[in-house]
C-alpha cells in the first residue's frame, strides 16, 4: 500500500489534469466531462480548491500539464 497523498499533491495531479484538457480547449469533451468528476470524488477534492491551486500556481501547471514536468520538489 502505498503512502497516502497530501492535500498538496492531490491539488496538483488535478491540476494538471484539469489544464491539460483547457490548454486543448476540450473541457466541454465527453471524455473531461466524465473524467474530472471521478477524479474530484477519488481524491475528496471540490473543484473550487483546485481553480484555486490553478491559479495560485499557474506557471507550474500549465508547464507540467504541457509536459515539462517539474522535479517532486520544485512545486509551489
Amino acid at each position: 500500500m502505498g503512502k497516502a497523498k497530501s492535500l498538496k499533491d492531490k491539488l496538483y495531479g488535478a491540476a494538471v489534469m484539469k489544464m491539460s484538457f483547457r490548454l486543448r480547449g476540450d473541457e466541454e469533451s465527453p471524455a473531461f466531462k466524465f473524467v474530472y468528476p471521478g477524479v474530484l470524488r477519488d481524491l475528496e477534492l471540490e473543484d473550487a480548491a483546485v481553480e484555486k491551486y490553478i491559479a495560485e500556481n499557474r506557471e507550474t501547471v500549465e508547464r507540467a500539464a504541457r509536459g515539462s514536468i517539474p522535479a517532486q520538489g520544485s512545486r509551489s
